[in-house]
């Protein structure tokens, strides 16, 4: 989807772009509801419903780009700063979202 130009010049060069529903974003957003714990690219696979060779392929992605730790054979949720802000806008959105619907 293309989008206007001037949206582009204004873009952070650092923004990390997530599109919901996308396999990286499901994968982020799975290791961000369970930061404290690691997890083999199987496990992320079949909690994420990604096929495990696509699973693989995004986890190797979202290491290059900072976003995941790998050891052994464990994954978890990377240092990457961006995440912090990342995950603290979600958590906005996800409560204005939830207020919107239950009420304050």
């Amino acid at each position: 989807m293309p989008i206007d130009v001037t949206d582009f010049e204004d873009a952070p060069d650092d923004a990390l772009e997530l599109r919901e529903g996308t396999q990286p974003y499901r994968i982020v957003q799975f290791l961000l509801e369970h930061e404290t714990q690691a997890f083999t690219a199987g496990e992320i696979a079949d909690r994420t419903d990604i096929p495990a060779d696509s699973a693989r392929t995004v986890l190797h992605r979202l290491q290059d780009r900072g976003l995941v730790r790998h050891r052994g054979r464990y994954w978890a949720l990377g240092d990457d700063d961006r995440l912090a802000s990342y995950a603290a806008q979600n958590a906005a959105s996800s409560a204005s979202t939830t207020d919107d619907y239950y009420g304050d």
